[in-house]
């Protein structure tokens, strides 16, 4: 028994642990380095928040139907004009046809009525006869009618309509009786005792009255009981009546502007408007921002369109940072100094300011949102790329005066092939950790140029841009869900971001623990 226990703690002995340096060795270097990462459980919570905004971003703008540009509506009553009126306070002519009545003539009249019988005007009398109230005739010494003097207006139904002399006077005269029947161009007409006229038909042909009601929409019938409702409430003084038309029950509020002696009549039309700031529901589980879209949406393309402005722009920096500092470690000398003189005027350049004078030149310009988008990843991928230049001319340094440099060298490579093929692999594991820590740094400064509206524009979005929304202190205080999700996508992202470069930069880090 004895033996076999001596065995089998023998093979126990054997079985190494994974913390053992001798079972770490016979792993490669890209398993080791996956083996460090993953026990480490910031990074790990770090790459599943990335993924989760990376599903929401990409995977959700495909599954959700909306568009990223599309606005949403809704129907509130607002107060529209509806119609004009002016109560007629002034003498009107109606002129009888071969017959005149010269301007000072009338200018005479307008004096007279009322008050006189006859004026005389170049030894030419003319009588003025009383028909009713604000109704006259004016006729020459033989009694042949000259026109009329009225200040009830004939106001036809069909929009511009006109009324020959016989058909107006007829109606003048009538009106004046209190109203009834009369018949003027050969036909007969009727007119009820608030001055409708209608003929044989039925058919509702002008009105006479003192209230002059204009529709402000073109096309627009005005029924004559509204025009009699209306010069009820200038009789009473009313701001505010109701009236059934078209067999709807509906209001009216009237204002009246002394300096043009108008009332103007306004209704409350159903309108379709944007819906703002809708509160979350099942269609917008987010809500809808000031622009009526809705906000879930405008999350997914705002992730797409800030994370695609971080990889561009990130990769822009390494191939320019990645070339110069590769060049300048390797052949030193006044390359070198030149290149890191360079480095140092980049460094200069005060990037922000820039980035606020450029955006508000392209505002300027009205740039298309695309194109500036595009100028956008170029202008931060210009300015950022010193730190990955030096970052790779410090360890090319570092490397080009080891062995396996000099077994290069003597191998007669070239010059192209010694940077690129063997001293750049071996500083790409810094380089994935700058990088990765970098994103984070270049997505907070998209949503800050576009935060203050220098960034993305409409209708592109990111989260920049959404949460430009509270610039409004009302939208700060009152739709929390209009800018809260936008900060907190940012806040996770940015967050996983540098989580997964703290955890890259410890799994390559050889002096680490094991």
């Amino acid at each position: 028994m004895s033996k076999e226990n001596d065995k089998r703690s023998g093979a126990q002995a054997e079985q190494y642990s994974l913390n053992d340096d001798r079972r770490i060795k016979v792993l490669s270097p890209g398993a080791l380095v996956a083996k460090r990462f993953f026990r480490n459980r910031l990074a790990v919570a770090g790459m599943i928040m990335l993924i989760v905004m990376f599903l929401f971003s990409f995977v959700g703008g495909w599954i959700i139907p909306y568009g990223e540009d599309q606005f949403f509506y809704t129907t509130e009553y607002q107060k529209k004009e509806y119609a004009g009126v002016t109560e007629n306070s002034e003498y009107r002519y109606l002129i009888a046809p071969e017959q005149e009545l010269p301007t000072l003539v009338r200018a005479n009249l307008g004096l007279a009525l009322g008050k006189q019988d006859l004026i005389t005007y170049k030894d030419v009398t003319y009588h003025i006869n009383t028909v009713g109230e604000a109704l006259y005739t004016i006729t020459a010494d033989d009694g042949t009618l000259l026109g009329v003097a009225y200040m009830d207006i004939i106001n036809p139904v069909q929009s511009g309509a006109s009324f020959s002399f016989d058909f107006s006077y007829n109606a003048l005269m009538t009106n004046a009786r209190g109203g009834g029947g009369f018949r003027a161009d050969g036909q007969d007409y009727e007119m009820d005792d608030s001055g409708l006229i209608t003929d044989a038909g039925g058919e509702e042909v002008a009105n006479v009255g003192r209230i002059i009601v204009q529709s402000r929409i073109s096309g627009r019938i005005i029924p004559q009981a509204f025009k009699d409702r209306v010069a009820e409430a200038i009789e009473n003084d009313e701001t505010e009546f109701t009236l059934t038309v078209d067999g709807q029950l509906r209001e009216y509020t009237m204002t009246y502007d002394p300096a043009k002696d108008l009332y103007s009549v306004l209704e409350d039309t159903p309108t379709q408007v944007y819906d703002k700031y809708a509160p979350t529901s099942k269609a917008h589980l987010l809500g809808t921002d000031g622009n009526g879209m809705d906000m879930l949406t405008r999350l997914m393309y705002g992730g797409r369109v800030s994370l695609i402005i971080g990889f561009v722009v990130i990769f822009i920096e390494t191939v320019i940072g990645v070339i110069l500092g590769g060049v300048s470690g390797y052949f030193g000398g006044w390359i070198d100094n030149l290149i890191m003189r360079i480095v140092d005027i980049f460094y200069c350049i005060p990037s922000m300011p820039l980035m606020i004078i450029l955006g508000s030149a392209m505002d300027a310009m009205r740039l298309d949102p695309q194109l500036r988008m595009l100028y956008l990843m170029l202008l931060l991928g210009f300015l950022g790329w010193p730190g990955i230049a030096r970052l790779v001319r410090g360890q090319i340094l570092s490397l080009r005066e080891q062995e396996f440099m000099t077994a290069t060298e003597a191998c007669g490579l070239s010059v192209k092939r010694r940077i690129f093929r063997h001293l750049i692999p071996n500083v790409i594991p810094q380089l994935i950790v700058n990088m990765t820590m970098g994103l984070g740094s270049i997505i907070i400064t998209e949503a800050t140029l576009s935060f203050l509206g220098l960034g993305v524009k409409f209708p592109f979005a990111s989260w920049g841009n959404i949460i430009n929304e509270v610039n409004d202190s009302y939208v700060l205080v009152n739709y929390l869900n209009v800018w809260i999700p936008a900060g907190l996508c940012l806040l996770i992202t940015v967050l996983g971001f540098n989580f997964v470069g703290d955890g890259l930069r410890d799994a390559f880090d050889p002096k680490m623990k094991r």
